[in-house]
């Protein structure tokens, strides 16, 4: 009993840390177990929910789930997975500004097979990559690659081309007639991933791309069965350590196809270096970011190698499913879509004319408006996870240096204490109020600080003209049944239905 008193007083003893108005202050904090969530059977983990049949959850409807969770523990909650193992998940945004204003390495656990699949390959890579890395290895990685894909001038370099192929792209579409958006926005997204990527064209709007054995058709498929094995394989025993799972293999095969057109189109690269006049790196001017990673004297080829398999894993779907959103939503909403036009029209007065970066900083806030608001109702995934390098309070409760915990901006972004009308689509809430009275640790769908997504200007340049574009052209016209759109969490949020539109040219 002595013994259990001194270690009491000792953790009321223990430095925490809260944020208050922005500043890192010290507190005391509830013990940890007392923070209230789900433990699972007799305390043997809530993995068992998740299981198909027998489970009230789903893999697949991760925001269900975490929705109920609030709705019966509150704003922060812990779930036991499996025992020893839990995940804390946060709702409040006063509390995912504290997790997310961490000045260390921000650590995450995440694609943890990927890792698994990449450390058995050394004669490929050098490291598991930027996704499932950590430490001193994910700066070094991301310190290099971050200067050609982050840069506001290195993404508008690439904005001439990314309008050609855009425009190429609407003349591929259907016309007068319904069709499912979303596979031939993932062509769109595939054909511009590899050309920034790599400076190449797949021609995959061609009818021969199209075909399910095409190197088109392929690519795509291996990135989303590659992202939806991502949480399985992330959360509960994960046996794929010890042998191949069948999730595993799925995940090995897919990454094995991804990573041999990344190590082709790389290596024709290094042949084209080699045989040109010069046969010098550093003379060639820039077409694509392979061309300047290779120049670049802190990267090895592994690194580079790395990093085309990650941008082929992560730009095809995060764009589309996003783009799919915003398609939807306004195809169903005529004022929003009539807003948009009279904007789009305004910036593009010839239809045929080019778009200019000052266009898309400046001239369409509306667009950006209508962005904002999709990324609130759907963001490109549930939350963000981090491992705490430190004890925290979070919801008044401390949470020990070393535990997994994950923000629920999507649920939050739905609650109504945190937006007037929360279910309601409304892009003129971003342009009404001050920007001052929304919280911005609510709507993060790259993420936050040094581990945001590293390709975010680019994948919302991707968008933007591909939106303008097509509405300055065409009138979107819903085809789709009357049920209301959801989400498949297959890490990236996918939509529930087929986005079933079309397109009438206007006059």
């Amino acid at each position: 009993m002595k013994r259990l008193l001194q270690q009491t007083r000792k953790l009321q003893r223990e430095q925490l840390y809260s944020t208050e108005n922005g500043k890192i202050v010290g507190g005391f904090a509830k013990a940890y177990n007392d923070i209230p969530g789900p433990k699972g059977p007799l305390g043997l983990g809530n993995i068992f929910n998740y299981l198909p049949i027998v489970g009230s959850y789903s893999w697949l409807e991760l925001h269900k789930a975490s929705r109920d969770k609030y709705d019966k523990y509150g704003v922060i909650v812990k779930e036991t997975m499996i025992p020893s193992e839990d995940i804390v998940w946060l709702y409040d945004p006063r509390d995912i500004a504290t997790l997310l204003n961490e000045k260390d390495y921000p650590l995450r656990r995440s694609h943890l097979a990927l890792a698994k699949y990449r450390k058995d390959r050394p004669h490929i890579y050098r490291s598991a990559g930027l996704l499932p890395t950590n430490g001193s290895e994910w700066w070094r990685l991301r310190s290099e690659l971050q200067k050609e894909i982050s840069a506001p001038r290195s993404v508008r370099s690439f904005l001439p081309d990314v309008d050609e192929v855009t425009k190429e792209f609407l003349d591929y579409l259907p016309k007068n007639q319904s069709f499912d958006a979303l596979p031939k926005i993932s062509r769109l997204n595939l054909e511009l991933t590899c050309l920034i990527t790599f400076g190449e064209r797949l021609n995959s709007f061609l009818a021969v791309e199209q075909l399910p054995n095409s190197r088109s058709s392929r690519l795509m498929l291996a990135a989303e069965t590659t992202n939806s094995l991502i949480l399985p394989t992330d959360q509960g025993f994960k046996l794929w350590h010890y042998f191949k799972t069948p999730s595993y293999i799925k995940l090995s095969k897919s990454q094995e196809y991804m990573e041999s057109v990344a190590v082709d189109l790389v290596s024709q690269k290094l042949y084209f270096f080699k045989e040109s006049s010069s046969g010098s790196l550093s003379s060639l001017r820039r077409t694509s970011l392979i061309e300047e990673y290779l120049k670049n004297p802190n990267l090895d080829l592994s690194d580079v190698v790395g990093m085309a398999a990650d941008l082929l894993l992560a730009g095809i779907d995060t764009t589309s499913y996003t783009t799919a959103f915003a398609l939807y939503y306004i195809a169903k909403n005529p004022q929003v879509q009539q807003k948009l036009y009279e904007e789009c029209e305004k910036v593009l007065t010839n239809r045929t004319s080019p778009l200019e970066g000052d266009v898309l900083n400046t001239g369409i806030p509306y667009v950006r408006a209508l962005m904002k608001e999709v990324f609130r109702l759907n963001p490109i995934s549930v939350g963000v996870g981090r491992i705490l390098q430190r004890n925290l309070i979070l919801g008044g409760y401390h949470v020990p240096k070393g535990t997994v915990v994950v923000t629920q901006n999507l649920v939050a972004c739905r609650l109504e204490s945190n937006f007037k009308d929360a279910l309601k689509f409304r892009p003129e809430r971003w342009l009404d109020q001050p920007r001052s009275s929304m919280n911005p640790y609510l709507v993060l769908p790259f993420g936050h600080g040094m581990r945001a997504c590293i390709a975010r200007r680019l994948a919302e340049q991707n968008i933007l003209v591909f939106l303008i574009r097509l509405i300055r052209n065409y009138e979107i016209v819903w085809k789709g049944n009357d049920a209301e759109m959801d989400i498949k969490t297959l890490l990236i949020n996918k939509p529930s239905l087929p986005v079933d539109i079309e397109l009438k040219e206007r006059p």
